[in-house]
């Protein structure tokens, strides 16, 4: 089997930060709002949103990985991403973002991990380069258990 030369992916802003995702991984991009909250949930748990018939958990990926003490809501949208740790009760997931992401197509020697020894942020895999941008790959199987792990205790 041969891999792609290129990926395509999503550029999305975090407040004080970007977020790279496969944009397979995503399934839809909509506007901020209010969610339901989850009591006893640490404070990067912003609460359930409901979204096509589902009680989507959404997180702030800037409160979870310290990039912000407080999450901006002006013109924020919501990042619909496919969970894939397999829970049935749990096949999405929602990441607060600032504005529409941005698409772009990466190829491998475009994109460089940086900072691979330094100490890694709860839901951060890798942080990289990519052409001028700085940009965080979250670890989306860290999150989903951190969300399940967040919600079994506020339960």
């Amino acid at each position: 089997m041969t891999l792609p030369n290129e990926i395509r992916a999503l550029m999305i802003s975090v407040t004080n930060g970007r977020v790279l995702l496969p944009n397979a991984a995503v399934t839809e991009i909509i506007s901020f709002s209010h969610p339901d909250p989850v009591e006893g949930a640490p404070p990067w748990l912003l609460g359930r949103m409901r979204w096509r018939g589902w009680g989507v958990p959404l997180i702030s990926f800037a409160l979870l990985a310290g990039l912000a003490h407080k999450e901006a809501e002006r013109n924020a949208k919501v990042t619909v991403v496919k969970a894939m740790g397999g829970n049935p009760r749990m096949p999405y997931l929602a990441i607060m973002a600032q504005g529409f992401p941005r698409l772009t197509n990466i190829s491998q020697d475009a994109l460089i991990i940086t900072g691979e020894e330094e100490y890694k942020a709860p839901g951060v895999m890798y942080t990289t380069l990519l052409r001028d941008d700085t940009a965080i790959v979250p670890d989306l199987f860290q999150i989903e258990m951190l969300i399940n792990d967040a919600l079994v205790l506020a339960a």
